[in-house]
């Protein structure tokens, strides 16, 4: 039994978090949850599937082949039904014929305006997001997409984005690549630029605060992906540093009671392990009802599908996962983990550095709280992860002075 000052300070700072959950969100924002995973057939594909994303009408299913920037290609399959497509071929227009190319990550909205991005003339040109206009399977009216989205300098690209359904917002990724120090893009940016006419988007004065949960620091984040009603975006992150063999990417989701608020702080969905699975880029139905990623089976990226769940509803946060609060944070000598609203089941706790190196593991925990001893740790961010059946669902920072 915890003593009486333990409880106190565990109650206030539960109404705390509470306090701070209810401001971002709102009452009413709840966060979605999706059942079991399920594979997707392209009857007639013999390459990688990656990137994908679902038209608006749900009718076509577009994606690259293997994102190895050498000669990754654009394509496009049918609808037969929600998990079954059929292979129709190369996106017409969209595909450099040239050698050491890529051309990737596409997007449509309801007007059939298409984006993707891709890598002709880079660096010498930094605009690298394109567009044109869809019409059965080809893309016309090509050119490049132009605004003030863009990092103009070494090493940075416009890497991956989504567009809203009525075209109006574009969320952008901005990344960072130095191939030789850094697995993937060193540093990330999502955020949110507006229309100003067919080849030009200009960020949102408050696209900072908008995206600040979204862009935690610690995390490479990219890949997002923003529903019809534009209350949920979904993208995918890893922790920085090195990748081993414990790293993982998670497919997150923030949520918002309107399109003009700031994004809530992200819950995890699921995840994968990077170096075996490496699951990510979700896209949604217009009903949001499935979501489409891909995954590595067996050394091949495939095209997978999850349902939302609708036999629990819609699951609140506060209530649907543990939550995480440190004291004292930062920590001197030790610090207390403390669980709440946790189910009757059995959880891990891990401690992760900056370089994404597992440097603490408290398995099998029964109980609502875990002491944690500084002990060899370094001063730094260390990052708290509470995972469920391998899967994390809940994370904080912890600060060591």
């Amino acid at each position: 039994m915890l003593q009486t000052d333990n409880c106190a300070r565990k109650w206030a700072s539960f109404l705390m978090l509470l306090t701070l959950t209810s401001s971002t969100v709102g009452k009413s924002q709840t966060y979605p949850t999706y059942g079991p995973e399920k594979p997707v057939t392209i009857i007639g594909l013999t390459t990688d599937a990656m990137e994908p994303f679902i038209s608006p009408d749900g009718n076509y299913l577009f994606y690259n082949n293997l994102n190895d920037g050498i000669n990754t290609k654009l394509f496009y399959a049918s609808r037969i039904n929600d998990s079954t497509f059929n292979y129709v071929g190369e996106l017409n227009g969209t595909n450099q014929p040239s050698s050491l190319q890529l051309d990737a990550v596409a997007g449509l909205d309801t007007s059939n305006n298409f984006y993707w991005v891709s890598l002709r003339d880079y660096p010498l040109e930094f605009d690298n997001l394109f567009h044109g206009t869809f019409d059965s399977g080809n893309v016309t009216s090509i050119g490049r997409l132009h605004g003030d989205f863009y990092i103009y300098s070494p090493g940075w690209l416009l890497m991956d984005h989504g567009i809203s359904f009525n075209g109006q917002l574009l969320y952008f990724n901005n990344a960072r690549f130095d191939g030789d120090n850094c697995p993937g893009p060193c540093e990330t940016r999502i955020g949110v630029a507006q229309m100003e006419n067919d080849s030009t988007f200009m960020m949102l004065s408050n696209s900072t605060q908008i995206m600040e949960s979204v862009n935690d620091t610690n995390y490479k984040n990219y890949a997002p992906a923003v529903t019809k009603d534009e209350l949920e975006l979904y993208y995918t992150r890893f922790l920085k540093g090195p990748i081993s063999a414990n790293s993982i990417a998670e497919i997150c989701v923030v949520v918002r009671n309107s399109p003009t608020d700031v994004f809530s702080e992200p819950v995890v969905l699921f995840s994968e392990n990077i170096l075996t699975s490496f699951a990510e880029a979700p896209t949604l139905t217009t009903d949001k009802q499935i979501m489409y990623y891909h995954k590595k089976v067996g050394g091949v990226y495939k095209i997978m599908m999850r349902t939302r769940d609708q036999s629990t509803g819609i699951a609140n946060y506060t209530t649907r996962y543990p939550e995480i609060i440190i004291t004292p944070n930062p920590m001197q000598d030790k610090s207390i983990i403390e669980f709440y609203n946790a189910l009757n089941k059995s959880y891990s706790l891990y401690l992760y550095d900056q370089q994404g190196r597992n440097v603490r593991a408290y398995l099998n925990i029964s109980t609502d709280q875990v002491e944690i001893y500084r002990n060899n740790l370094s001063p730094g961010i260390y990052i708290v992860q509470l995972r469920l059946d391998n899967e994390m669902i809940s994370s904080r920072k912890l600060i060591v002075k």
